[in-house]
């Protein structure tokens, strides 16, 4: 499952993100993983999730990010949720976000790990497809 949380840039998307991971780990079976372009929340993160500064891992295009979030999951059998904060700055994905975001659908549904991902776009952006999987608009 892919869960979108949009909207302009400086809304408030990161601290609905970090809520959401905090809430949901207190339940959770399995691993999380947390990708942001810093380690700068590390210390508003769970100790259980785990942080990964995406920024240290020379991520150049979208292909090599779908590479890095495949590699984690390979080393994580346990993994049950990955959020993204800064998705369109991690990811490197530009205009074409909604063809990476078919991927991590593809991804998820092949490995049954969950993706909560922040953007910085507003629903007009996305096609009819993914306005379904949008959870906060902000």
């Amino acid at each position: 499952m892919v869960q979108l949380i949009i909207g302009e840039k400086g809304k408030g998307k990161t601290k609905v993100l970090l809520d959401k991971v905090n809430e949901e780990v207190l339940n959770a079976s399995g691993n999380f993983v947390y990708l942001d372009k810093s380690s700068k929340h590390m210390y508003e993160l769970n100790n259980k999730v785990r942080l990964i500064d995406a920024s240290n891992y020379f991520i150049d295009n979208s292909d090599q990010f779908i590479g890095f979030i495949s590699g984690i999951i390979s080393q994580d059998h346990d993994l049950e949720k990955m959020y993204f904060d800064n998705f369109l700055s991690i990811s490197n994905c530009g205009d074409e976000f909604e063809a990476v975001l078919s991927k991590i659908e593809k991804i998820s549904n092949l490995f049954k790990v969950d993706f909560v991902i922040s953007l910085s776009k507003v629903e007009s952006d996305f096609s009819e497809a993914w306005k379904n999987c949008i959870i906060v608009s902000l």
